[in-house]
């Protein structure tokens, strides 16, 4: 199921990213062709004011002029007297004189064919008489060619002398394609790395879920297991109970008893993580005495470790603490938890502490003992859910669920909880609120 969402995720994430990319693309290259013909376009008509400033100021067009115009500019000159062509773009260019004649009849039916806004007038007057010229934008038919045109007319009485400058777009139409391929080979190389990009960052987003999946899988299996055998025992001596003589059936029932309590014990501490889960975890903060909440602890715990010949020993501050701002019964439960813990796993004649220190605005509250202590390895996973550490601490009244409620508990206060290696053996939990 992730390897399908991991795969969506990442085709939603780089399409939409990809889109958004061709949509930009797409617009910058819009403004920049319409640009780069504007920006041609005003400089054919800068060429054309030019050339009819030369044309104003002189009496004979030579032969040489006309090609070093177009030379200069890259045009190709068509001139007419009263409608008939000068020998010029014969004598220039006489293998394309067909084609050239073809393109002239095309420029000249272009203008008749356009609007007055597609069209650009300018009208003077020179020495040689009235000189107006006309640029204009215009696809030639028979070779599907775009080109700049302009009309340039000069007359004086019955004369009339028209010369057609063409500027072919072929080079600003080869540099557009190339900039158009150019942002294709972007796109398309910034797409995928968007894809590559897109799959490991879903999968760093979706990892939390699968591990936290995964866990849930865990805690389930975990808690059938454990469920499964005080309901195991607790139907068998239900059954032996049936059938059993009435001096027995008491013995049957202590059992049943016990150990339906192991499974309201199990259930009360599935629903108090199941409430860490959910955000819903209760916690009920006010100012606290720290040092008054371990001697209550001490003394409830106190005639247990003496069952065991266990030492328990408690330590506080010298002089009055500050409050604690935290939720009393919720710690209470966490001191419960690792004292518990400690009295169940050290030996006979052994030793515990309880102590409370303070450091700056920090309280530390620890509990150390002397028992068989907990391996560099277990210390990273001793928080876990129904984690036990080895055989030997297998405890049936111990499920390994108490230190992930404890670990629950302060980090709901905002502190934190770890395990150390206690001197002389044994361990050391300490609870930083």
């Amino acid at each position: 199921m992730f390897k399908k969402v991991h795969l969506r995720l990442t085709l939603l994430c780089a399409g939409i990213t990809a889109v958004i990319m061709l949509v930009m693309s797409l617009c910058y290259l819009y403004v920049s062709e319409k640009g780069l013909y504007r920006n041609q376009f005003q400089a054919f008509k800068n060429d054309i004011n030019t050339i009819s400033t030369n044309l104003e100021q002189q009496s004979v067009i030579s032969m040489e002029w006309l090609a070093k115009m177009e030379a200069q500019g890259n045009y190709r000159f068509f001139v007419l007297d009263n409608g008939v062509p000068f020998l010029y773009n014969q004598l220039s260019d006489p293998e394309q004189t067909e084609e050239n004649n073809i393109l002239l009849t095309e420029s000249r039916n272009a203008l008749n064919s356009l609007s007055s806004q597609d069209v650009t007038v300018t009208v003077s007057d020179g020495i040689n008489g009235i000189l107006s010229h006309s640029e204009y934008e215009f696809i030639s038919p028979s070779t599907d060619s775009r080109y700049f045109c302009s009309l340039i007319q000069m007359g004086t009485g019955n004369s009339l002398l028209e010369i057609v400058v063409l500027s072919p777009l072929q080079r600003l139409e080869q540099q557009i394609e190339e900039q158009r391929t150019r942002f294709l080979l972007i796109d398309i190389g910034a797409t995928i790395l968007l894809g590559i990009f897109a799959w490991f960052f879903t999968g760093i987003l979706l990892k939390p879920i699968a591990e936290n999946q995964q866990k849930q899988a865990m805690f389930v299996a975990a808690a059938s297991h454990e469920l499964r055998t005080p309901l195991s025992v607790i139907l068998s001596a239900a059954e032996c109970c049936r059938d059993a003589a009435p001096e027995r059936q008491e013995g049957f029932i202590r059992t049943i008893y016990q150990e339906g309590l192991r499974v309201s014990s199990l259930v009360t501490d599935m629903l108090t993580l199941s409430q860490s889960d959910s955000h819903r975890f209760p916690v009920r903060k006010e100012p606290t005495e720290l040092d008054t909440l371990l001697m209550n602890s001490y003394e409830a715990f106190e005639p247990l470790a003496r069952e065991k010949s266990i030492q328990l020993s408690l330590t506080l501050p010298d002089g009055a603490l500050p409050l604690c701002n935290v939720d009393p019964e919720r710690i209470s439960q966490v001191i419960a938890i690792l004292l518990h813990n400690a009295i169940s796993y050290t030996p006979n004649q052994g030793r515990i502490e309880l102590s409370l220190a303070r450091h700056k605005e920090r309280f530390a509250v620890s509990v150390q003992d002397n028992g068989i202590g907990i391996s560099d390895a277990d210390k990273k996973r001793i928080f876990d859910r129904f984690y036990r550490v080895e055989k030997s601490r297998n405890r049936k009244d111990h499920f390994g669920l108490g230190l992930s409620i404890a670990h629950e508990i302060v980090k709901a206060h905002g502190g934190s909880i770890q395990v150390t290696d206690a001197e002389g053996g044994g361990s050391c939990f300490t609870v930083i609120l």
